[in-house]
């Protein structure tokens, strides 16, 4: 039986409220009605907001990907057809080739253990909220994403900087640094990697927030003291 699309805007209308100038364009993946529907009722009461898509697993949220364009997704993590995992990576692997649109932002909105965090991170989300904090909390969380900032439980983010500094990079970022370390400069990093320059300076952005590095000096210290390590 074939499954049907993600939902466009134009179907989900009747579930918001209007957006202001310029919104932040949003779109979900779970796989639990009810946690649509209430995601939908939340933002669609924020006026910061205009919601694009809403998906119930994963590859839908990815085809998703492909014919809309939106600036953060708010995904579960364990989902049938492509969990978050499976998201992460195709949005990584999407982001890879050439002439594409950037990926949306993700945060991860789950109640799986904060272990999960430290995944997402890994794998590139841009922030990450339990569904056990307050639904108004999710709130604050995309829209600071939607301004460039990483937002994730700082005990998980202390913890992976103690066993591994560059363990919050994803295997893109790890690539920059290293070619950084090189010497190449953005434009430089753009030929090498197939990049426009404004997508490496957002790589280059999240990558030293990450480290808390202020430039690429300071990213590249990281690098050399743990590889003295």
């Amino acid at each position: 039986m074939t499954r049907p699309p993600s939902l466009p805007l134009t179907d989900l209308t009747p579930a918001l409220g209007g957006a202001e100038a310029n919104p932040i364009r949003i779109g979900f993946a779970d796989k639990n009605p009810l946690v649509l529907r209430g995601l939908q009722s939340l933002f669609g009461e924020d006026r910061r907001f205009e919601l694009v898509v809403s998906a119930s697993d994963g590859e839908r949220f990815l085809d998703a990907v492909a014919r809309f364009e939106f600036d953060v997704g708010i995904i579960g993590w364990v989902m049938a057809n492509g969990d978050g995992r499976a998201v992460l990576e195709g949005l990584k692997a999407w982001e890879a080739t050439p002439g594409r649109t950037p990926a949306p932002r993700i945060v991860v909105y789950t109640g799986a253990d904060l272990g999960v965090a430290r995944t997402a991170m890994q794998l590139g989300a841009a922030g990450f909220l339990s569904k056990s904090e307050p639904p108004e909390h999710l709130l604050d969380v995309v829209a600071e994403v939607a301004r460039g900032r990483m937002m994730f439980p700082f005990l998980d983010l202390g913890r992976a900087a103690a066993a591994d500094p560059l363990a919050c990079l994803t295997g893109r970022e790890r690539e920059l640094l290293e070619r950084l370390a090189e010497g190449l400069s953005n434009e430089g990093l753009a030929r090498r990697f197939g990049l426009s320059p404004n997508t490496v300076k957002f790589h280059l952005r999240n990558l030293y927030e990450k480290l808390g590095a202020a430039n690429r000096a300071q990213a590249v210290a990281v690098l050399l003291g743990r590889d003295r390590n």
